[in-house]
Protein backbone atom coordinates (compact mmCIF):
# COMPACT_ATOMS: atom_id res chain seq x y z
CA UNK A 1 0.00 0.00 0.00
CA UNK A 2 1.44 3.22 -1.37
CA UNK A 3 1.83 5.85 1.67
CA UNK A 4 2.40 9.56 0.07
CA UNK A 5 1.38 11.88 3.00
CA UNK A 6 0.88 10.52 6.57
CA UNK A 7 -0.82 12.89 8.92
CA UNK A 8 1.55 12.43 11.53
CA UNK A 9 4.59 10.73 12.52
CA UNK A 10 6.62 9.54 15.59
CA UNK A 11 9.86 9.87 15.08
CA UNK A 12 13.38 8.90 16.31
CA UNK A 13 11.72 7.28 19.53
CA UNK A 14 12.37 3.85 20.60
CA UNK A 15 9.03 0.96 20.23
CA UNK A 16 8.80 -1.56 22.78
CA UNK A 17 6.41 -4.29 22.18
CA UNK A 18 5.64 -7.23 24.83
CA UNK A 19 8.53 -9.64 22.76
CA UNK A 20 10.59 -6.73 20.82
CA UNK A 21 11.84 -3.54 21.78
CA UNK A 22 13.39 -1.69 18.42
CA UNK A 23 14.13 1.75 17.19
CA UNK A 24 11.60 3.07 14.44
CA UNK A 25 9.21 6.11 13.29
CA UNK A 26 5.54 5.71 13.70
CA UNK A 27 3.59 6.39 10.89
CA UNK A 28 -0.22 7.23 11.40
CA UNK A 29 -2.79 7.34 9.12
CA UNK A 30 -6.56 8.59 10.81
CA UNK A 31 -7.05 6.73 13.88
CA UNK A 32 -4.35 3.67 12.43
CA UNK A 33 -0.92 2.94 12.84
CA UNK A 34 0.10 2.98 9.16
CA UNK A 35 3.79 2.22 9.22
CA UNK A 36 6.48 1.19 11.78
CA UNK A 37 9.62 1.96 9.98
CA UNK A 38 13.44 2.25 10.22
CA UNK A 39 14.31 5.61 11.23
CA UNK A 40 14.23 7.86 9.00
CA UNK A 41 12.33 6.14 6.53
CA UNK A 42 8.85 7.12 7.02
CA UNK A 43 7.23 9.33 3.99
CA UNK A 44 6.31 12.76 4.62
CA UNK A 45 3.61 13.71 7.01
CA UNK A 46 1.31 16.72 7.87
CA UNK A 47 2.67 16.55 11.71
CA UNK A 48 5.42 15.29 13.30
CA UNK A 49 5.89 14.62 16.80
CA UNK A 50 9.53 14.41 18.05
CA UNK A 51 10.36 11.78 20.44
CA UNK A 52 14.41 11.68 20.47
CA UNK A 53 14.70 9.86 24.00
CA UNK A 54 11.44 8.24 24.44
CA UNK A 55 9.83 5.13 24.61
CA UNK A 56 6.71 4.96 22.62
CA UNK A 57 4.44 2.26 24.05
CA UNK A 58 1.02 0.67 23.54
CA UNK A 59 -1.31 2.86 25.74
CA UNK A 60 -2.00 0.86 28.78
CA UNK A 61 -5.55 -0.76 29.26
CA UNK A 62 -6.85 -0.58 32.85
CA UNK A 63 -9.46 -3.45 32.82
CA UNK A 64 -11.04 -2.58 36.43
CA UNK A 65 -11.53 1.09 36.73
CA UNK A 66 -14.74 2.79 38.45
CA UNK A 67 -16.81 6.37 37.52
CA UNK A 68 -20.09 5.41 38.34
CA UNK A 69 -21.58 7.99 35.85
CA UNK A 70 -23.87 9.24 36.17
CA UNK A 71 -24.68 8.60 39.72
CA UNK A 72 -22.04 10.65 42.43
CA UNK A 73 -21.04 13.36 39.55
CA UNK A 74 -19.19 14.59 43.31
CA UNK A 75 -16.99 11.74 43.28
CA UNK A 76 -15.99 11.89 39.79
CA UNK A 77 -17.49 11.49 35.74
CA UNK A 78 -16.64 10.29 32.88
CA UNK A 79 -15.15 13.68 31.60
CA UNK A 80 -12.91 14.02 35.12
CA UNK A 81 -11.84 10.08 36.02
CA UNK A 82 -10.88 9.95 31.58
CA UNK A 83 -8.96 13.06 31.82
CA UNK A 84 -7.15 11.81 34.37
CA UNK A 85 -6.31 8.55 32.76
CA UNK A 86 -5.42 10.09 29.74
CA UNK A 87 -2.88 11.91 31.66
CA UNK A 88 -1.43 8.48 33.62
CA UNK A 89 -1.36 6.94 29.90
CA UNK A 90 -3.93 4.94 29.66
CA UNK A 91 -5.58 4.78 26.51
CA UNK A 92 -8.55 2.76 27.37
CA UNK A 93 -10.68 1.82 30.74
CA UNK A 94 -12.94 -0.77 30.91
CA UNK A 95 -15.51 0.22 33.69
CA UNK A 96 -17.50 -1.83 36.16
CA UNK A 97 -21.08 -1.88 36.48
CA UNK A 98 -21.49 -0.46 39.93
CA UNK A 99 -23.92 2.37 39.08
CA UNK A 100 -27.27 3.63 40.18
CA UNK A 101 -29.21 1.88 38.89
CA UNK A 102 -26.77 -0.90 38.40
CA UNK A 103 -25.53 -1.71 34.89
CA UNK A 104 -28.21 -4.82 35.06
CA UNK A 105 -30.10 -3.94 31.92
CA UNK A 106 -29.50 -3.40 28.53
CA UNK A 107 -31.13 0.28 28.48
CA UNK A 108 -28.59 1.32 31.39
CA UNK A 109 -25.95 0.25 29.62
CA UNK A 110 -26.49 1.85 26.46
CA UNK A 111 -27.43 4.87 28.63
CA UNK A 112 -23.61 4.55 30.11
CA UNK A 113 -22.08 4.34 26.65
CA UNK A 114 -24.05 7.55 24.84
CA UNK A 115 -22.78 9.52 27.96
CA UNK A 116 -19.17 8.14 27.97
CA UNK A 117 -19.43 8.92 24.12
CA UNK A 118 -20.31 12.68 25.10
CA UNK A 119 -17.74 13.04 27.84
CA UNK A 120 -14.63 10.17 27.49
CA UNK A 121 -11.03 11.68 26.74
CA UNK A 122 -9.99 8.08 26.51
CA UNK A 123 -11.55 4.54 24.68
CA UNK A 124 -14.34 2.88 27.38
CA UNK A 125 -15.86 -0.14 27.42
CA UNK A 126 -18.59 -1.34 29.81
CA UNK A 127 -19.24 -4.52 32.04
CA UNK A 128 -22.43 -5.56 32.71
CA UNK A 129 -23.97 -7.09 35.40
CA UNK A 130 -25.60 -10.24 35.24
CA UNK A 131 -26.90 -11.38 38.74
CA UNK A 132 -30.62 -10.84 37.74
CA UNK A 133 -30.07 -13.87 36.36
CA UNK A 134 -32.06 -12.71 33.22
CA UNK A 135 -30.83 -14.63 30.01
CA UNK A 136 -32.75 -11.98 27.52
CA UNK A 137 -31.08 -9.01 29.63
CA UNK A 138 -27.45 -11.04 29.57
CA UNK A 139 -27.56 -11.69 25.75
CA UNK A 140 -29.05 -8.05 24.94
CA UNK A 141 -26.09 -6.60 27.13
CA UNK A 142 -23.66 -8.74 25.06
CA UNK A 143 -25.36 -7.65 21.75
CA UNK A 144 -25.10 -3.71 22.78
CA UNK A 145 -21.28 -4.73 23.20
CA UNK A 146 -20.60 -5.14 27.04
CA UNK A 147 -16.81 -6.05 27.38
CA UNK A 148 -17.77 -8.63 30.39
CA UNK A 149 -19.59 -9.11 32.99
CA UNK A 150 -19.09 -8.65 36.89
CA UNK A 151 -20.26 -10.35 39.76
CA UNK A 152 -19.53 -9.51 43.80
CA UNK A 153 -19.60 -12.91 45.28
CA UNK A 154 -20.50 -11.33 48.63
CA UNK A 155 -23.52 -10.06 49.82
CA UNK A 156 -25.47 -5.95 48.89
CA UNK A 157 -23.49 -3.54 51.05
CA UNK A 158 -26.28 -1.53 53.00
CA UNK A 159 -27.62 1.47 51.75
CA UNK A 160 -25.93 0.81 48.32
CA UNK A 161 -28.96 -1.33 47.31
CA UNK A 162 -29.81 0.23 44.27
CA UNK A 163 -26.15 0.52 42.99
CA UNK A 164 -25.61 -3.33 43.62
CA UNK A 165 -28.67 -4.70 42.36
CA UNK A 166 -27.52 -7.51 40.25
CA UNK A 167 -24.43 -7.60 40.72
CA UNK A 168 -24.11 -9.34 44.23
CA UNK A 169 -24.72 -13.00 44.42
CA UNK A 170 -23.52 -14.79 47.25
CA UNK A 171 -24.97 -18.37 46.82
CA UNK A 172 -23.14 -21.06 44.63
CA UNK A 173 -26.47 -21.50 43.01
CA UNK A 174 -26.65 -18.15 41.39
CA UNK A 175 -23.46 -18.25 40.72
CA UNK A 176 -23.65 -21.22 38.98
CA UNK A 177 -26.93 -20.52 36.71
CA UNK A 178 -25.00 -16.72 35.60
CA UNK A 179 -22.21 -18.64 34.46
CA UNK A 180 -24.57 -21.10 32.59
CA UNK A 181 -25.86 -18.22 30.70
CA UNK A 182 -22.67 -15.77 30.46
CA UNK A 183 -21.36 -18.74 28.68
CA UNK A 184 -23.52 -18.27 25.77
CA UNK A 185 -21.96 -14.77 25.28
CA UNK A 186 -18.65 -16.30 24.93
CA UNK A 187 -17.66 -13.59 27.32
CA UNK A 188 -15.45 -13.81 30.50
CA UNK A 189 -17.14 -12.93 34.38
CA UNK A 190 -14.80 -11.76 36.41
CA UNK A 191 -15.28 -11.75 39.98
CA UNK A 192 -14.44 -10.18 43.19
CA UNK A 193 -13.90 -13.26 45.32
CA UNK A 194 -14.61 -12.93 48.81
CA UNK A 195 -16.80 -15.17 50.69
CA UNK A 196 -20.06 -13.82 52.47
CA UNK A 197 -20.12 -16.49 55.06
CA UNK A 198 -16.72 -16.06 55.77
CA UNK A 199 -16.87 -11.99 55.76
CA UNK A 200 -19.86 -12.25 58.43
CA UNK A 201 -17.78 -14.49 60.92
CA UNK A 202 -14.51 -12.38 61.44
CA UNK A 203 -16.47 -9.08 60.51
CA UNK A 204 -18.91 -10.22 63.59
CA UNK A 205 -15.95 -11.00 66.01
CA UNK A 206 -14.27 -7.67 65.29
CA UNK A 207 -17.73 -6.01 66.01
CA UNK A 208 -17.64 -7.73 69.49
CA UNK A 209 -15.02 -5.99 70.41
CA UNK A 210 -16.06 -2.79 69.31
CA UNK A 211 -13.06 -1.30 67.70
CA UNK A 212 -13.08 0.95 65.33
CA UNK A 213 -9.48 1.59 64.25
CA UNK A 214 -8.05 0.52 60.73
CA UNK A 215 -6.08 -2.44 61.72
CA UNK A 216 -9.75 -3.76 62.67
CA UNK A 217 -10.65 -3.77 58.87
CA UNK A 218 -8.13 -5.67 57.57
CA UNK A 219 -8.26 -8.10 60.45
CA UNK A 220 -11.88 -8.50 59.18
CA UNK A 221 -10.74 -9.87 55.71
CA UNK A 222 -8.19 -12.22 56.26
CA UNK A 223 -6.59 -14.27 53.22
CA UNK A 224 -8.97 -17.55 53.79
CA UNK A 225 -12.23 -15.24 52.85
CA UNK A 226 -10.41 -14.23 49.24
CA UNK A 227 -9.03 -18.33 49.41
CA UNK A 228 -12.42 -20.02 49.89
CA UNK A 229 -14.37 -17.34 47.25
CA UNK A 230 -11.44 -18.51 45.01
CA UNK A 231 -11.86 -22.23 45.87
CA UNK A 232 -15.32 -22.20 45.03
CA UNK A 233 -14.83 -20.32 41.97
CA UNK A 234 -12.43 -22.90 40.51
CA UNK A 235 -15.06 -25.65 40.88
CA UNK A 236 -17.45 -23.39 39.24
CA UNK A 237 -15.25 -23.09 36.57
CA UNK A 238 -14.42 -26.26 35.96
CA UNK A 239 -18.24 -27.26 36.22
CA UNK A 240 -19.57 -24.36 33.44
CA UNK A 241 -16.49 -24.44 31.50
CA UNK A 242 -16.06 -20.91 30.84
CA UNK A 243 -14.17 -18.47 31.34
CA UNK A 244 -13.24 -16.82 35.15
CA UNK A 245 -11.24 -14.18 35.85
CA UNK A 246 -9.99 -13.19 39.04
CA UNK A 247 -10.26 -9.88 39.90
CA UNK A 248 -7.28 -8.21 42.29
CA UNK A 249 -5.89 -10.86 44.09
CA UNK A 250 -4.54 -9.68 47.06
CA UNK A 251 -3.03 -12.89 48.61
CA UNK A 252 -0.46 -16.11 48.04
CA UNK A 253 -3.19 -18.48 48.91
CA UNK A 254 -5.48 -17.40 46.42
CA UNK A 255 -2.19 -17.54 43.83
CA UNK A 256 -1.57 -20.99 45.14
CA UNK A 257 -5.19 -22.07 44.14
CA UNK A 258 -5.11 -20.66 40.93
CA UNK A 259 -1.61 -21.83 39.90
CA UNK A 260 -3.29 -25.43 40.45
CA UNK A 261 -6.36 -24.85 38.27
CA UNK A 262 -4.49 -23.15 35.63
CA UNK A 263 -2.07 -25.78 35.48
CA UNK A 264 -5.16 -28.68 34.87
CA UNK A 265 -5.98 -26.29 31.77
CA UNK A 266 -9.17 -24.13 33.16
CA UNK A 267 -10.28 -21.36 31.43
CA UNK A 268 -8.89 -19.35 34.39
CA UNK A 269 -7.69 -16.17 34.76
CA UNK A 270 -6.75 -13.41 37.36
CA UNK A 271 -5.43 -9.51 37.91
CA UNK A 272 -3.63 -7.82 40.65
CA UNK A 273 -3.54 -4.13 41.35
CA UNK A 274 -0.37 -1.97 41.88
CA UNK A 275 -1.43 -1.29 45.94
CA UNK A 276 -0.85 -5.16 46.36
CA UNK A 277 2.52 -5.06 44.81
CA UNK A 278 3.38 -2.01 46.59
CA UNK A 279 2.20 -1.74 50.01
CA UNK A 280 0.88 -4.11 53.13
CA UNK A 281 -1.51 -3.62 56.02
CA UNK A 282 1.10 -1.44 57.62
CA UNK A 283 -0.02 1.20 55.08
CA UNK A 284 -3.37 0.81 55.92
CA UNK A 285 -3.19 1.47 59.89
CA UNK A 286 -0.57 4.74 58.48
CA UNK A 287 -3.26 6.17 56.15
CA UNK A 288 -6.73 5.04 57.83
CA UNK A 289 -9.44 5.66 55.52
CA UNK A 290 -7.49 6.49 53.17
CA UNK A 291 -5.87 3.04 52.30
CA UNK A 292 -9.13 1.38 53.27
CA UNK A 293 -9.61 -0.88 50.12
CA UNK A 294 -11.03 -4.73 49.53
CA UNK A 295 -9.52 -7.49 49.23
CA UNK A 296 -7.52 -5.17 52.33
CA UNK A 297 -3.59 -4.91 51.42
CA UNK A 298 -1.61 -7.83 53.22
CA UNK A 299 1.75 -8.90 54.15
CA UNK A 300 5.49 -8.18 52.77
CA UNK A 301 5.36 -12.43 51.66
CA UNK A 302 1.59 -11.60 50.07
CA UNK A 303 3.40 -8.83 48.16
CA UNK A 304 6.08 -10.93 46.94
CA UNK A 305 4.42 -13.64 46.20
CA UNK A 306 2.23 -11.57 43.92
CA UNK A 307 5.05 -10.70 42.07
CA UNK A 308 6.67 -14.05 41.19
CA UNK A 309 2.58 -14.81 40.55
CA UNK A 310 3.05 -12.17 37.74
CA UNK A 311 6.34 -13.22 36.47
CA UNK A 312 5.42 -16.91 36.19
CA UNK A 313 1.84 -15.82 34.16
CA UNK A 314 -0.71 -16.85 37.20
CA UNK A 315 -1.14 -13.96 36.83
CA UNK A 316 -1.66 -11.87 33.62
CA UNK A 317 -2.51 -8.03 34.20
CA UNK A 318 -2.20 -5.14 36.58
CA UNK A 319 -5.24 -2.87 36.79
CA UNK A 320 -5.73 -0.07 39.05
CA UNK A 321 -9.34 -0.35 40.58
CA UNK A 322 -9.02 3.27 40.54
CA UNK A 323 -12.55 4.14 42.94
CA UNK A 324 -12.89 8.07 43.45
CA UNK A 325 -14.90 9.51 46.68
CA UNK A 326 -14.79 12.70 48.27
CA UNK A 327 -12.48 13.76 51.19
CA UNK A 328 -15.45 14.23 53.31
CA UNK A 329 -16.67 10.61 52.47
CA UNK A 330 -13.24 8.97 53.78
CA UNK A 331 -12.85 11.54 56.33
CA UNK A 332 -15.53 9.97 58.26
CA UNK A 333 -13.46 7.34 58.66
CA UNK A 334 -10.63 9.02 60.50
CA UNK A 335 -12.18 8.32 64.04
CA UNK A 336 -14.49 5.16 63.01
CA UNK A 337 -13.15 2.98 60.10
CA UNK A 338 -16.37 1.60 59.20
CA UNK A 339 -17.85 4.65 58.42
CA UNK A 340 -15.64 5.37 55.42
CA UNK A 341 -16.47 4.08 52.02
CA UNK A 342 -13.93 1.37 50.30
CA UNK A 343 -11.66 2.34 47.55
CA UNK A 344 -8.89 4.53 46.46
CA UNK A 345 -8.27 6.69 43.63
CA UNK A 346 -4.90 4.65 41.48
CA UNK A 347 -5.40 5.22 37.35
CA UNK A 348 -2.64 8.13 37.28
CA UNK A 349 -0.24 6.04 38.95
CA UNK A 350 -0.41 2.62 36.89
CA UNK A 351 1.94 3.45 34.46
CA UNK A 352 4.57 5.38 36.39
CA UNK A 353 4.56 2.63 39.00
CA UNK A 354 5.08 -0.22 36.46
CA UNK A 355 7.69 1.63 33.72
CA UNK A 356 9.55 2.41 37.50
CA UNK A 357 9.69 -1.32 38.18
CA UNK A 358 10.88 -2.04 34.67
CA UNK A 359 13.19 1.07 34.34
CA UNK A 360 15.06 -0.02 38.03
CA UNK A 361 15.22 -4.11 37.19
CA UNK A 362 12.39 -5.90 38.36
CA UNK A 363 10.89 -6.46 35.42
CA UNK A 364 12.21 -5.94 32.02
CA UNK A 365 10.28 -3.02 29.44
CA UNK A 366 8.82 -5.71 27.03
CA UNK A 367 7.27 -6.94 31.03
CA UNK A 368 5.39 -3.57 31.37
CA UNK A 369 4.00 -3.88 27.87
CA UNK A 370 2.61 -7.07 28.66
CA UNK A 371 1.04 -6.62 31.51
CA UNK A 372 -0.61 -3.28 31.28
CA UNK A 373 -1.39 -3.29 27.63
CA UNK A 374 -0.49 -6.77 25.23
CA UNK A 375 -2.54 -9.50 27.71
CA UNK A 376 -4.91 -6.98 28.90
CA UNK A 377 -5.93 -6.21 25.57
CA UNK A 378 -6.03 -10.54 24.69
CA UNK A 379 -8.70 -11.22 28.06
CA UNK A 380 -11.21 -8.98 26.40
CA UNK A 381 -10.67 -9.79 22.51
CA UNK A 382 -9.26 -6.17 21.65
CA UNK A 383 -5.93 -7.65 20.49
CA UNK A 384 -3.98 -6.75 18.23
CA UNK A 385 -6.47 -3.58 17.48
CA UNK A 386 -4.73 -2.99 20.94
CA UNK A 387 -2.03 -3.89 23.14
CA UNK A 388 0.55 -3.77 20.55
CA UNK A 389 2.58 -1.01 17.89
CA UNK A 390 2.45 -2.64 14.51
CA UNK A 391 0.62 -1.57 11.18
CA UNK A 392 -3.15 -2.39 11.34
CA UNK A 393 -3.22 -1.43 15.01
CA UNK A 394 -5.24 1.24 16.47
CA UNK A 395 -3.22 4.67 16.85
CA UNK A 396 -3.33 4.54 20.82
CA UNK A 397 -0.06 5.31 22.16
CA UNK A 398 2.15 6.04 24.80
CA UNK A 399 5.32 8.22 24.88
CA UNK A 400 6.64 8.08 28.26
CA UNK A 401 10.32 9.78 29.26
CA UNK A 402 12.62 7.56 30.88
CA UNK A 403 14.88 9.99 31.79
CA UNK A 404 13.63 11.90 35.06
CA UNK A 405 13.59 10.93 38.25
CA UNK A 406 10.94 12.27 40.72
CA UNK A 407 8.37 11.60 42.88
CA UNK A 408 4.26 11.28 42.08
CA UNK A 409 2.75 14.60 43.78
CA UNK A 410 -0.67 13.15 43.51
CA UNK A 411 -1.83 17.16 44.12
CA UNK A 412 -1.51 17.82 41.01
CA UNK A 413 -3.35 14.54 39.28
CA UNK A 414 -6.47 15.25 37.05
CA UNK A 415 -8.81 13.10 38.77
CA UNK A 416 -11.51 14.52 41.12
CA UNK A 417 -10.46 12.19 43.69
CA UNK A 418 -6.87 13.93 44.16
CA UNK A 419 -7.66 14.88 47.72
CA UNK A 420 -7.93 11.47 49.23
CA UNK A 421 -4.73 9.81 47.74
CA UNK A 422 -2.48 9.19 50.73
CA UNK A 423 -0.93 5.90 49.63
CA UNK A 424 0.60 6.96 46.28
CA UNK A 425 1.71 10.70 47.20
CA UNK A 426 5.92 11.12 47.36
CA UNK A 427 6.06 7.45 46.11
CA UNK A 428 9.56 7.74 44.17
CA UNK A 429 9.33 7.17 40.17
CA UNK A 430 11.47 7.02 36.93
CA UNK A 431 9.89 8.71 34.06
CA UNK A 432 7.01 10.49 33.43
CA UNK A 433 4.27 10.15 30.64
CA UNK A 434 5.64 12.82 28.11
CA UNK A 435 2.21 12.58 25.62
CA UNK A 436 -0.75 10.33 24.61
CA UNK A 437 -2.43 9.63 21.72
CA UNK A 438 -5.33 8.07 21.35
CA UNK A 439 -7.17 7.04 18.06
CA UNK A 440 -4.39 8.83 16.89
CA UNK A 441 -5.36 12.09 17.94
CA UNK A 442 -2.81 13.94 20.84
CA UNK A 443 -4.97 13.77 23.71
CA UNK A 444 -2.29 14.63 26.86
CA UNK A 445 1.09 16.58 26.05
CA UNK A 446 3.16 18.21 28.74
CA UNK A 447 1.27 17.60 31.65
CA UNK A 448 -2.29 19.10 29.70
CA UNK A 449 -5.14 17.54 28.06
CA UNK A 450 -4.82 19.35 24.77
CA UNK A 451 -8.28 17.61 23.45
CA UNK A 452 -12.04 17.79 23.67
CA UNK A 453 -14.41 15.34 25.21
CA UNK A 454 -15.69 12.39 23.05
CA UNK A 455 -12.29 11.63 21.60
CA UNK A 456 -12.37 8.23 23.33
CA UNK A 457 -14.32 5.60 21.82
CA UNK A 458 -16.57 2.82 22.96
CA UNK A 459 -14.60 -0.27 22.57
CA UNK A 460 -16.35 -3.76 22.22
CA UNK A 461 -14.72 -7.35 21.89
CA UNK A 462 -13.99 -8.63 18.51
CA UNK A 463 -16.83 -11.01 17.59
CA UNK A 464 -15.58 -14.86 18.32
Amino acid sequence: MEHTVLDSAIKGGTVVNEGHTFQADVGIEGDKIALVAPAGSLPAARSEIPAEGLLVLPGAIDIHFHVRAPSHPERGTFLTETQAAAAGGVTTVLEMPISSPCCARRAVLENRKALGEREAFVNFGLYGAPGLLDRDEILRMAEAGACGFKIFTHGIPPGREDEFLGLCLPDEQDMFTALELIRETGLLTSFHAENERLIRLFAGRIARTGRKDAAAFHQSRPPVIEAMSVSQLVVLCEAVNTHVHIAHVSAAWSLRILREAQGRGLPLTAETCPHYLLFTSADMDRHGPFALIKPPMRTPADRDALWRGLLEGTLVAVATDHSPFTLAEKERGLDDIWQAPIGAPGIEALVPFVMTEALTGRITLQDAVRFISAQPARLFKLYPRKGVVQPGADADLLLYDPREAGTIDSRRWFTKAKAIDRIYHGLPVRGRVHALLVNGSVVFADGQIVAKPGVGRFVRPAAP
